[in-house]
């Protein structure tokens, strides 16, 4: 690590693409969130603690250092109400992600589609300095504008970056990223963009570098109301506790689902008698003390997350 501090020239550096470094393990400490039969750990409030190392960052278990997720988009309503961040890197060095696939998962013999678990590791802060350095830097969100619309696509997904270091707070929204690049004033800008996107969307480079499944202590689930069809298989409303309406309905501002959600501890969990759940599950179909049938999806939060 440099031990002079960077000035903040970092902000404005060159969008000159340069080949992204190899990742460092990410291998958590025994007994840290990385360790076998962790938990997300999502009620840690956020550190006030100023930044250390040569880039300043907070040094909290749940304040998002960088982040990147993808929303909207032509999809399906079930695959939107899991969306949910591929990547974040927090203050204290810990790393939740997904790994890229292939081939999403298959339903089971009951319709019931198992998502890709995530992943926790941890990172140094050598490491740490090294990640923040290329997303500011090459991969262009220091000198970003928030919004890169422009040349994009209506019924492609927008990337979402954040990024809370080295005194830049920021999101930053892309569309269609994962398109191919076209001539105009932002192609430098997304073409940075790009690379930052594929170094946290494969950041353990396909399984190569260890990692533990994430075990979150909460998930989300997302109600949606739908109509009686011949065929589907339905499962008893599993809470005595709870009724449809003790999900919350969702506000018009886009934080949150755009459906019913609640937020269910590892218990209420249990009672659906469910396995291999790390990843979420979609394709249940709950059948309601009021007679209605919804679809119920269901993802774990991730340590920064409260519903």
């Amino acid at each position: 690590m440099r031990a002079t501090r960077r000035s903040i020239a970092l902000l404005s550096v060159t969008l000159a693409i340069s080949a992204c470094s190899g990742t460092a393990s990410t291998q958590a400490p025994s007994g840290s969130p990385g360790s076998s039969g962790q938990t997300s750990g999502a009620s840690v409030p956020p550190s006030a603690d100023p930044a250390v190392g040569a880039i300043d960052h907070k040094t909290g278990a749940a304040d998002v250092l960088l982040r990147i997720e993808q929303g909207g988009g032509f999809v399906a309503m079930e695959f939107r109400a899991t969306q949910a961040p591929a990547f974040t890197l927090y203050g204290n060095g810990v790393i939740v992600f997904q790994q890229t696939v292939t081939t999403f998962p298959a339903p089971d013999a009951n319709g019931v589609i198992r998502g890709v678990p995530w992943r926790i590791g941890s990172l140094d802060e050598t490491q740490v300095q090294d990640l923040l350095e290329f997303a500011l830097g090459s991969g262009g969100l220091g000198a970003a504008r928030d919004t890169y619309m422009a040349n994009g696509i209506a019924d492609a997904p927008d990337t979402i970056f954040t990024i809370h270091a080295g005194g830049v707070d920021k999101t930053v929204v892309v569309n269609a990223l994962a398109e191919e690049v076209q001539p105009g004033p932002d192609g430098l800008a997304r073409s940075a963009f790009s690379k930052l996107a594929k170094r946290l969307q494969n950041f353990d480079q396909g399984g190569s570098i260890p990692s533990d499944v994430y075990r979150a202590d909460r998930y989300r689930g997302v109600l949606i109301e739908r109509e009686v069809q011949p065929g589907i298989v339905t499962t008893a409303w599993p809470w005595a506790g709870l009724q449809p309406t003790d999900f919350k309905e969702p506000a018009n501002d886009g934080t949150s689902p755009a459906f019913p959600y609640r937020s269910l501890t590892t218990d209420e969990i249990a009672e659906l008698k469910l396995a291999d759940i790390e990843g979420g599950v979609q394709g249940i179909t709950l059948k309601a003390p009021n007679g209605k049938l919804y679809s119920f999806i269901l993802r774990p939060l991730l340590i920064d997350e409260t519903q």
